[in-house]
Parts: C-alpha cells; structure tokens; sequence
C-alpha cells in the first residue's frame, strides 16, 4: 500500500470514527438525525425547552391575569418552563399574527379571548384565519362583564344610567381597550340596547383605560370582572350590573342587567389556548391535559372566584369542544358586527 492509499484509508477511518461518535452521542440523549444536519427531541422530549405564551394584549389586563394564574400549573404537569409575553396591539390581532406565523412545535402558544372570534369581521387585511391558521387548545373560561363608571357619576342604577346617557349622548364618553376588544364588544350592545350612540373613547388596552375611568377622565366603561372587581371592592368605580344570567358570586349584591331592566344585554367573554396550525396533535394532547390540570388546581380555582369567574369544566378543556365555540362564535359575530356597519381597518 502506497503512502497516499494509506492516507486515505486512514482519513476515511477517522471520518467513520467521528460519524459513529456522533450517532452515538444523539442516541445517548434520544434525538436523531435530521437531514438538515440538525436533531430532533425525542419522541417523548417535549417540552425540552421554554414555552412562551403570547398575550395579545398589555401586561396587567384581564387576558394577561388569567394566563399567569395558568402558567405555573401547566407549566409544573409539562415539567418545564413557561414565560408570558405580551404582544399587543390592533385589538389582539398583533399577537395572534405572531403565533400563527411562528414554528408549529408547541413552544408558542397563544391566550386569546372572544376577540379571535370577532376579529374577521372586523378586520378586512387580518393575516391569518382563526380555524384554519391555529390548533385549538381548550377553553379555559368565562368572564362576566360588568357595566362601571366613574364613582362619582350621577346615575345610580342601571335604568338610571339608560336614562342619563339617552338625554346626555353627546357629552357621556365610553372607554374601551381598543376596537375588537371585549370592552369594545360589550360597549357595543350596551349602546344597542339602551338605543343610543355615545362618544367612544379607545385605549391601547384595558390598564389605561380603567386608570382613566377612576382617575375620572372617562364616564363609563364595559368590562370583564377579572378586570374590575377590585377597583368594585375599593369603591374605586360605581358597578351597575354584571351582564350574565346569574348573579356573580365575587359580587353577590350587584345585579344582573336582566334584573336591572337591560336583559338584552348579556354576554361574556370566553378565553383559549391556540397554538400554529400543523403542531403535532401529541403535543396538542399534552398542552390540553396540561391544561385540565391547571384549571382543576384549588389555588386556581380560588383566584378565579376572587375576579368573579370560574374555570370551564374538563370537558370544554378540550381541542373539539374549543374548535366547536370558535366556530359557533364567529358566525354569531360575524353577524353582529356586520349589522352594526363597525370595521376596524
């Protein structure tokens, strides 16, 4: 054998070595080989990294609250590590852009309220489409609303304030977090079913606009309890009825708008968990078992109840009967908005 020949043969043997140490060492951690040139988690690995969940709307409102309530829990079942990022802006729809272009490997995952049901009738270029471009997840709750304003506005019941606003429309302001937002939403059939327009004032989510609404600076605002129960407890605003059914058991004395003379008025706002169209359905499962654990948790339970909601029962928890909400919600919306003329681009 030549020097040369040697040579090659000893390079290729030295190729061979490395190649098998490298087989070897993605084996030893479960990962395999990919095409790319990169490795894949195995099969049972995820999560093996931090999750992130988005909030499409700013730090401190009541879709960001829930979801931290949420995260540790489901975080501890997952066995790793969950960070929440807030994404906001254009009613929600920021946020939930971001998610349904991100990589469909279950590390983000999407806290989105009743706006991903509204936001395709509100907005003409959205970007993404709210059953084709995310996996459901599960429900996680319904948030009543509460009808507030400014503790030392005039009206003092509900009727009242129905009577002040139609003789005063052109000088009483509506707050909202922004169009496409659940105040918006509320404020809106607050306004149809009292039968007048009132000047609306939009804010860059629900903090700002309730700091407004007790600083004075705004007369009335539409928004959920996990929101405004503290500022009801503190006497920081005037609550005039919470629109569900039934009373709220954070707010016993507070009456429901169809005891307050507006029963047309009911609507609440339910959340859920999406992630990017094409995640894979085991990581789906565990992200919606995850779930169920997290809303069963007593510490949970008790912080819902404390901002007058409660978490779904186990079997809304669930991708099916998530899909089955959107789907019923966007054509009940979609309605709903269209008749009133509203768009947001």
């Amino acid at each position: 054998m030549t020097p040369a020949t040697r040579y090659r043969a000893a390079t290729r043997i030295i190729v061979l070595i490395a190649a098998a140490a490298l087989l070897a060492a993605c084996s030893g951690t479960g990962g395999t080989v990919t095409t790319d040139g990169t490795t894949d988690g195995p099969d049972d690995g995820y999560p093996d990294r931090t999750i992130t969940f988005v909030v499409p709307f700013s730090a401190g409102g009541p879709t960001d609250t829930l979801t931290r309530m949420i995260a540790d829990p489901m975080a501890a079942k997952l066995g790793g590590k969950i960070v929440v990022q807030n994404v906001e802006g254009a009613g929600g729809t920021v946020g939930a852009g971001e998610v349904a272009r991100a990589q469909p490997d279950g590390y983000t995952v999407l806290m989105h309220h009743i706006g991903m049901s509204t936001a395709p009738a509100l907005y003409k270029d959205l970007g993404y489409r709210p059953l084709e471009s995310f996996e459901t997840v599960g429900l996680v709750t319904e948030v009543p609303m509460t009808i507030v304003s400014r503790k030392d506005f005039g009206p003092a019941t509900l009727q009242d304030l129905v009577s002040y606003v139609k003789a005063n429309a052109d000088k009483v302001t509506l707050a909202n977090a922004g169009i496409g937002a659940a105040s918006h939403l509320c404020g809106l059939l607050f306004q149809t079913a009292a039968g007048v327009e009132l000047q609306e004032v939009p804010y860059e989510g629900t903090g700002p606009a309730l700091t407004d609404l007790v600083g004075g600076k705004v007369d009335v605002m539409c928004d959920q309890t996990t929101s405004t129960s503290g500022q009801i407890a503190a006497h920081e605003v005037k609550v005039y009825a919470v629109t569900t059914p039934e009373r709220v058991t954070s707010l016993p004395d507070v009456p429901t708008t169809a005891e307050a003379g507006l029963p047309q008025l009911q609507v609440s706002v339910w959340h859920g968990l999406y992630v990017p169209h094409g995640t894979p359905p085991d990581v789906v499962t565990k992200l919606s078992e995850a779930l169920k654990t997290a809303l069963a948790d007593q510490k949970v339970i008790d912080q819902m109840a404390k901002l007058g909601t409660a978490p779904v029962p186990a079997g809304q928890a669930t991708p099916e009967a998530h899909k089955a909400k959107l789907q019923e919600q966007l054509g009940t919306w979609g309605k709903v908005i269209a008749d009133a003329g509203i768009k947001a681009s």
